[in-house]
C-alpha cells in the first residue's frame, strides 16, 4: 500500500505516492530527481547523503520518506542562488576541499548546519561537527580549511577584513 507524501524540496512543493519502505535518499534521487544526495554506504557511516531537514543535519539513508512527510528538505542542489554558489560551496572549491568529489555534498550539508550552529568555530570543533561524514580521499585538511574560509566569509571578514555586504557601500 502507497502512502502520500508531502514535501517542500528546496523550496519547491513535491506530492508523491510511496512506498512506505522507500529511503529518503532514493525519493529525493529517484522520484524528485535530485541526484546531488549521494548514496555512499546505506549504514548512516558516511554521511554522504546528508541533507537538512527542518533546517537540522541529517542523514537520509536513516529516514523513510513517509517520516519527511510536511517537513522543509534543503538539499546540495538548493544551496547556491541561481549562478553563484553558496560560500561553503565556494570555499570548498578555493580552498581543494575536494579530490573525486563523492562526499563533498555531504560535508556542504554538514558544514552548513555546523557553521548555523557555531559561526566561528574553531578547529577541534569544525572536526567534531563533520565526524559523522568520511572522505575516503582528502585527509580533511583542506576540507577543515574550506569551513574556516566559509566562515569567515559568512561572518563577512576575510583575512582580519572586514567585507562590505553586496549591495552596501
Amino acid at each position: 500500500m502507497k502512502h502520500k507524501v508531502a514535501v517542500t524540496v528546496n523550496g519547491h512543493k513535491h506530492e508523491h505516492e510511496v512506498e512506505p519502505r522507500l529511503l529518503l535518499v532514493h525519493y529525493l534521487r529517484d522520484v524528485v530527481g535530485l541526484t546531488g544526495t549521494h548514496i555512499g554506504c546505506d549504514t548512516s557511516q558516511c554521511g554522504a547523503c546528508t541533507i537538512h531537514v527542518d533546517g537540522k543535519a541529517v542523514k537520509s539513508c536513516t529516514m523513510f520518506a513517509v517520516q519527511a512527510d510536511g517537513r522543509s528538505l534543503t538539499t546540495i542542489e538548493g544551496m547556491a542562488k541561481g549562478d553563484e554558489l553558496h560560500p561553503i560551496q565556494q570555499a570548498f572549491w578555493d580552498e581543494h576541499g575536494l579530490q573525486c568529489g563523492y562526499c563533498t555534498p555531504g560535508f556542504i550539508m554538514a558544514a552548513a548546519y555546523l557553521l548555523e550552529q557555531n559561526p566561528n568555530p574553531t578547529e577541534d570543533e569544525i572536526r567534531k561537527g563533520l565526524e559523522g561524514n568520511l572522505c575516503r580521499c582528502t585527509g580533511y585538511v583542506n576540507i577543515v580549511k574550506a569551513v574556516q574560509t566559509a566562515a569567515k566569509t559568512m561572518s563577512g571578514t576575510t583575512a582580519g577584513k572586514t567585507q562590505v555586504a553586496a549591495g552596501g557601500n
